[in-house]
């Protein structure tokens, strides 16, 4: 048995690296969360749901996503919900990072391998501070989420009572920051998400507050309170992800604006705006129905579904900065520059080539995952490329087709929800990081492009 152990051990130190420890601590994650919720416990007529919609479930929640095949608040029990809660707080802070917490709190030495992981998890630029970062991390996911629930506590304690508004107001802040996008607002209508409230200014605005804190990650946080909000200091990196983050809330905004909310009374239409361009970026939420939007608002959601937010975030997605570069190179291009520049500063060409092989992934998926679930499901292409998009960019927006998906579909999308949380590229090193690097060049021979 000993020997069973050493060989066991000796395996994993020679082969699981920090990318394939995140993968298959995501992977043990979603099997958990599927077995809870696959219990008759977890359903709230105590009968067993199949084990499929189980695991669609708690990849979704695990993978802060937000697609469901049943209506969170009438499908399951306080136990299936809470459940359901912890998987999208495990899965916002990351697996990485929750088995960090558990260390410390126990006392546990934090070894140099676990710092690595953790790096590679929130994609910190170095090593050294790694574990004050992760406790600022950690204090600051909480102290959002109790502001959060504060905040929403009045609002719902008036339609669910003190007590059950309380459940609301935590279950909707956690899931709001986490950009998880699951609601329990379905008993009087399911899946209506926070339709409900699409006039009420405060809940809008504190939800778009969590969203907006939870998707430009602590990375960006740590910066600009390291460096006192002067713009001027802070790294390239919090520049780009705060610049890309307010144009692509303020042009959505004002298209929505004057095209899908133009009927609405001027208070609802300003909310009902700028919720829709908030939430597309991996949240979730809507406050009016996807269902009844025209074809061009849903592409423009689609795209941006695909960006999400930033690195390191509770977000999904391409991430702003991977556009962001790629639009900059294009530039660059166009201009006849040798170099691409951003706020007085050169980006490597290493990062130029990792963001064009992120788009073109993500934009084969999509186009793929289109096609293969049109034809299998008969449905128009931009619904299901919608579906698609949303399972990518862990939105969990829909135009409701979801719950009516068959087996095949469910598991393809599936698959977009967890690539979408654990990345392309931890992934990808999970998978070839241990081959040998191919040092060799070929001879350099010209091809006519464009």
């Amino acid at each position: 048995m000993e020997s069973l152990l050493l060989k066991i051990r000796s395996y994993f130190r020679d082969h699981v690296n920090s990318f394939r420890t995140i993968f298959l601590g995501f992977v043990v994650l979603v099997l958990a969360g599927a077995f809870l919720l696959s219990l008759p416990i977890a359903e709230a007529s105590r009968n067993r749901v199949s084990f499929i919609d189980a695991l669609f479930t708690s990849t979704s929640a695990a993978c802060v996503t937000g697609l469901v095949v049943f209506d969170t608040a009438t499908q399951w029990s306080l136990f299936g919900k809470t459940v359901i809660l912890i998987l999208i707080q495990i899965g916002g802070l990351g697996v990485v990072t929750v088995a960090i917490l558990t260390m410390m709190m126990t006392g546990k030495r934090i070894d140099i391998l676990h710092r690595m992981t953790m790096q590679d998890a929130i994609s910190a630029p170095q090593m050294g501070g790694i574990i004050r970062f992760t406790k600022f991390f950690l204090t600051g996911t909480f102290v959002m989420e109790g502001i959060g629930t504060v905040l929403l506590w009045p609002s719902f304690a008036k339609t669910e009572g003190f007590w059950k508004g309380l459940g609301y107001a935590v279950f909707h802040s956690v899931s709001a920051f986490c950009n998880a996008g699951f609601d329990i607002m379905g008993k009087g209508k399911p899946f209506s998400s926070l339709t409900s409230f699409v006039s009420n200014g405060w809940v809008n605005f504190v939800v778009i507050m969590l969203i907006v804190i939870g998707g430009i990650g602590f990375l960006t946080w740590d910066d600009l309170l390291h460096n006192r909000f002067r713009f001027r200091s802070l790294r390239m990196q919090t520049k780009v992800i705060l610049t890309s983050t307010a144009l692509l809330i303020v042009v959505p905004f004002v298209y929505f604006y004057f095209t899908e909310c133009a009927g609405l009374d001027l208070h609802t239409r300003f909310w009902a705006s700028l919720f829709q361009a908030v939430t597309p970026r991996t949240a979730g939420f809507n406050t009016v129905d996807y269902g009844k939007m025209s074809e061009s608002s849903l592409l423009i959601t689609v795209s941006l579904m695909l960006i999400g937010g930033a690195p390191g975030s509770t977000a999904g997605g391409m991430k702003v900065t991977t556009v962001a570069v790629i639009t900059l190179a294009a530039n660059a291009f166009l201009s006849r520059k040798s170099n691409v520049n951003c706020f007085n500063r050169r980006i490597e060409p290493s990062v130029i080539h990792n963001a064009l092989t992120l788009l073109v992934v993500y934009v084969s998926l999509l186009f793929g995952g289109t096609i293969l679930i049109s034809a299998a499901e008969g449905l128009p292409v931009i619904t299901t490329m919608f579906e698609c998009a949303s399972a990518l960019g862990t939105v969990g927006l829909t135009t409701g087709i979801t719950p009516m998906l068959h087996d095949f579909s469910k598991v393809l999308l599936i698959g977009f929800m967890f690539f979408g949380r654990v990345g392309g590229v931890t992934l990808a090193y999970a998978v070839v990081s241990n081959l040998k690097k191919d040092v060799s060049k070929l001879p350099v021979e010209k091809i006519t492009v464009g």
